[in-house]
């Protein structure tokens, strides 16, 4: 047996070692061509297009493919993206530090088995009234993708329904016509996503072209290549395969809708073509399923990215967590041992409207609001650019003079406080601008208004800066006040002759439209002329200005006046340019107030006279607010000033001398800017609006919150009872905090209060207090209107002549008591499964098994209400079917008397609700046997607007969910089902009327956290379209 030679291996050690390396790397090679892609066609070279150009591709970097690495493509631009989407991260969110994944996303991977007829359509799902022009916001509908408001199909990949609000999602297969590479565009109004598959599965699509990510972005009919974006890179199919893809487009309520998807070879000088009909087909047929039926509509990351956010700082108050949300998981003291810590009394509130008549839907002016402490923040101040009603000024002020008057300027060195007083009295008016008493008198007899434009300072407009007759009030949103106005010395009058384009008399009581510029008004007193300038006036022609528009029957023309200002050298300034130092002669004994100068003083001879007046309209202006525009330097001088004439009396002034001067003063950039006093400031008192408040109901303002109580009350109240239950119980309880008190005041007996506090008990175990408690007046007694509450013994009265609290008779809450939520539907799929969800979830996560739900179907065919309610996992339910068309007061009667228990809570209740978790408890506080019913005040949320971005109103008007025990309900004769049979709403307006002469108590209370979604109304209650009705017709 030969043996190994191992000298000749010692010796070829280096050459054996580089022969391994070589077959090392050949079998890598081979491994990697082996895994690459096959080649492509044959182009001029990569990423070029027809005659050589550079063709666009999707930059945005928002491409996902959830693939191995044996599938993914050579561009390694596109691995990064790739790998991010395939981990289950969002691509539209950048988390820091890594952190912040989104949840595991349900990604379809299994397709429905396709058949051949399936060629020639694909799906289309609509989600209507939904307002936004981006993807990303259909996203954040509450029903996508899932629940779509209709679902059909369409022949071709370009749809314009010629509507508005709305977001489609088309899905389905391409078939290619041949192998190659190919290129897709997608161009659309507003904003569109382009998702295509390397396969025919959904959990592998990506995004391959996309217009726009704000909603502002938007292409014409056809435009393929305006974005970037828009143009895909190529893309090798095969003509053997089908390839899923999803096209996601929005559309808000401007331009014209339409998207469209294009296609082309990836060869030089092709242009996109709509991929039509050929080369289409349906994901799966849906023509026989049913709305609640979902389990065939595919997921895939076009349809969850940029669903699950990270946790964010919240923009709205209402949103941060607050102690109230979750306090009912507290375990409460038991009511036994809180009996004799307060001595009983009766309650009988001096509101309570039992048996006395009321006018019909008068009950709305007799529900009063409680006060909330602490804060709850259930004020909309995010709504408050727009809607500034919760402040006592008008809106029409607000916009002109804003909240100045709350602003105190502080006064600089040698600043009179005479002056100042008067300057802040009557919306900062110099008293120095009101006319005389003589000339007042003659005030409404001359008004005058013109509808002369305002000339424009310019070459053609000579500037009118010399002394006139004419005052200015300018009703305009006044600025500030600023330094020149405020200290010791004389005001600055500016004497330009100006019109206002829509004048209206101030003291008739109306002020011009707001928006608008500023109007003034013109007080003009009839002056005798001198004898040598009538004959001139009969020689000069009427004025060409147009007389005031619809007020006068017979309006007068002003006559057009030319002055001169006469030039003076500049004077000496102090810090502020703009404010020019006053003359000696103007300066005031006192105060720095300048005297008026009479009229003979200040008249000046004009040019131009008016031949159809034997006397001579002197105009007068007041001026409120400063004018802010460039000034020439003889403008706008003191009053003192003007008695002065630098020229001979009769000297007149032309257009040409005004233009020289305009001109020269230009030259020597000599303009005068208005000077702003950076330095300024001013004093301010603390001003509570809440105290201004009252516990009426406000049916104006829909964007404030709860009433707030004092801290100092609550704290008051809080402190007394535990000195009651440590009295006691021997000081087994600690406070820990004050989690809510809520007052509802009565000026004539007392005020009511709900408690609710957490307390440490001495063995460790933290408890929750929440009872009602009297603070009762002294000496109010109870009157006769309520014989159910009759006066405490002598022994049980009060010991101290001030206001204490008492316990009120009959005025407990039950924690057990069973809550019905009843809801009438018909038709509407997509929210009753989304409202049996909310409840299962409600039931999940706070483990109260004390409700149940009670649907009243009106024949809805869109699903099968029973079957969903069986599948729900709810503790309790009922399912009531009735016929005919929607009758929501029915129906609410008919779950009403499904109901067997009198002493349960019956909760009439809306279909688009959003709970929070603590609904059941805060309707179980809020309604008591015999006392209290509950109303509590929803939020309507915005077109666009979701609960984690909520944008509405309170709805203050609306009383249709409502909570009270089942025994009162029937004690005041239940829904009015006769007279609201066919018409809709006004029926739980007179059901309050009702609950108010009965003599219960509605509580009004705006909840955290309980929302009305945004939702559509077409197809609700069985309506149909007009179409429809036309085909049916035919």
């Amino acid at each position: 047996m030969p043996r190994l030679p191992v000298k000749k291996i010692r010796k070829q050690m280096k050459l054996l070692l580089l022969l391994l390396l070589l077959t090392g790397a050949a079998w890598l090679t081979y491994v990697h061509l082996s895994l690459a892609r096959p080649a492509r066609a044959p182009r001029q070279r990569p990423g070029a297009g027809r005659d050589g150009e550079k063709l666009p591709s999707v930059t945005d970097g928002h491409g996902a493919q959830a693939l191995p690495a044996t599938q993914r493509a050579d561009d390694s631009s596109e691995s990064r993206e790739e790998e991010q989407a395939s981990e289950g991260r969002d691509p539209n969110m950048l988390f820091p530090g890594g952190a912040g994944r989104s949840p595991p996303l349900n990604l379809t991977r299994q397709t429905p088995p396709w058949r051949e007829e399936f060629k020639g359509q694909v799906n289309l799902h609509v989600f209507e009234d939904w307002c936004g022009g981006a993807v990303g916001q259909l996203r954040r509908n509450l029903h996508f993708p899932l629940f779509p408001h209709t679902r059909t199909t369409v022949k071709k990949l370009a749809v314009s329904p010629k509507w508005k609000n709305y977001g489609l999602r088309i899905f389905g297969f391409i078939h290619p016509a041949k192998d190659g590479d190919i290129q897709f565009s997608v161009a659309s109004d507003d904003n569109s996503e382009l998702w295509l598959s390397v396969d025919e599965s959904p959990a592998a699509a990506q995004l391959i072209a996309f217009v726009g990510k704000t909603g502002s972005e938007w292409t014409a009919p056809g435009e393929f290549t305006k974005f970037s974006s828009q143009v895909s890179k190529p893309r090798r199919l095969m003509a053997s395969r089908k390839y899923y893809f999803e096209l996601l487009h929005k559309q808000d309520d401007r331009g014209s809708d339409h998207v469209e998807v294009g296609w082309r070879a990836f060869l030089p000088g092709l242009k996109f073509e709509i991929v039509g009909s050929a080369h289409i087909s349906l994901y799966t047929d849906e023509s026989a399923l049913k709305m609640d039926h979902v389990a065939h509509i595919p997921q895939s990351l076009a349809s969850h990215v940029g669903s699950h956010f990270p946790q964010q700082e919240p923009s709205v108050d209402m949103l941060r967590p607050d102690p109230r949300d979750t306090f009912f998981l507290t375990p409460r003291m038991e009511p036994s041992s809180l009996e004799n810590v307060l001595e009983p009394c009766a309650y009988a509130p001096t509101y309570i409207l039992k048996d006395f008549p009321i006018a019909r839907y008068q009950g709305l002016q007799f529900v009063y609001l409680s006060f909330v402490y602490p804060n709850d923040y259930t004020r909309l101040t995010h709504m408050e650019s727009d809607n500034k009603c919760f402040y006592r000024e008008s809106p029409l002020y607000l916009e002109r003079f804003g909240f100045y008057k709350y602003m105190k300027m502080d006064r600089e060195e040698g600043e009179d406080d005479e002056e100042e007083m008067q300057r802040r009295a009557f919306l900062f008016l110099n008293p120095d601008d009101f006319l005389d008493d003589e000339d007042d008198r003659e005030l409404l007899d001359s008004l005058e208004p013109t509808g002369a434009s305002v000339p424009q300072l310019g070459r053609q407009t000579p500037m009118l800066a010399a002394p006139t007759r004419t005052k200015m009030l300018t009703v305009a949103t006044p600025a500030p006040p600023t330094s020149g106005s405020l200290d010791g010395q004389a005001p600055r009058h500016s004497r330009a002759l100006s019109w206002a384009s829509q004048p209206l008399p101030l003291f008739l009581g109306r002020a011009p439209a707001p928006h608008t510029a500023p109007s003034k008004v013109y007080v003009t007193r009839v002056r005798p002329v001198p004898p040598r300038l009538r004959a001139s006036r009969r020689a000069l022609p009427d004025p060409p200005w147009p007389p005031f528009p619809r007020v006068f029957p017979r309006p007068r023309p002003l006559p057009r006046v030319q002055l001169r200002a006469p030039p003076r050298p500049p004077l000496p300034h102090r810090r502020r340019t703009a404010e020019p130092r006053p003359s000696a002669r103007t300066q005031a004994p006192r105060g720095g107030r300048v005297a008026p100068v009479r009229a003979r003083e200040r008249a000046a001879p004009t040019a131009d006279a008016n031949p159809s007046a034997e006397t001579k309209p002197v105009t007068s202006f007041l001026r409120v607010a400063q004018v802010s525009r460039p000034q020439l330097p003889g403008e706008g001088e003191e009053e003192g000033e003007e008695g002065e004439d630098d020229g001979p009396p009769g000297e007149e002034a032309t257009p040409d001398d005004s233009e020289e001067e305009e001109a020269a003063a230009r030259a020597a950039g000599r303009w005068r800017e208005d000077a702003i006093d950076w330095q300024r400031t001013f004093s301010v008192g603390t001003v509570d609006f809440e105290l201004l408040r009252s516990d009426w109901n406000d049916l104006r303002c829909n964007v404030s919150g709860n009433l707030q109580l004092p801290e100092a009350e609550a704290v008051d109240v809080a402190a007394q009872y535990m000195e009651r239950l440590n009295a006691r119980h021997g000081g087994r309880f600690a406070l820990l905090r004050i989690v809510n008190v809520e007052k509802r005041r009565d000026s004539a007996r007392g005020s009511r209060f709900l408690l609710e506090l957490e307390l440490q008990e001495r063995g460790g175990r933290r408890l929750r207090l929440s009872e009602y408690v009297f603070l009762r007046l002294p000496g109010a007694r109870a009157g006769d209107a309520d014989a159910d509450s009759p006066e405490p013994p002598a022994a049980a009265a009060s010991r101290r002549p001030d206001a204490e609290l008492c316990r009120p008779l009959r005025l407990a809450w039950r924690q057990d008591v069973t809550v019905h939520f009843i809801v009438p539907v018909k038709n509407q799929a997509r929210w009753v499964a989304q409202f049996l969800a909310d409840m299962a979830a409600l039931h999940a996560r706070t483990g109260d098994s004390h409700f149940s739900v009670i649907l009243v179907d009106f024949e809805s065919e869109d699903m099968d209400v029973e079957r969903a309610l069986r599948r729900a996992r709810l503790p309790r339910y009922q399912y009531l079917r009735r016929t005919g068309n929607f009758e929501r007061s029915a129906g609410l009667q008919a779950g009403v008397d499904a109901v067997e228990d009198p002493s349960s809570i019956v909760f009439l209740c809306d279909l688009h609700i959003h709970f929070p978790l603590n609904i059941l408890d805060s309707i179980r506080k809020h309604c008591v046997e015999g006392k209290l019913a509950f109303a509590p005040v929803v939020m309507r949320l915005g077109c666009g607007s979701s609960p984690g971005n909520p944008h509405g109103y309170w709805e203050v008007n609306g009383f249709g969910l409502f909570g009270i025990y089942k025994s009162d309900f029937d004690r005041v004769g239940g829904m009015n089902t006769e007279e609201f049979r066919d018409q809709w709403g006004g029926e739980d307006w007179e059901l309050l009327d009702r609950v108010l002469q009965a003599g219960l108590e509605v509580e009004r209370l705006r909840l955290r956290n309980f929302y009305h979604h945004y939702h559509s109304k077409r197809g609700m209650w069985g309506t149909r379209s007009r179409k429809a009705s036309r085909v049916e017709r035919s």
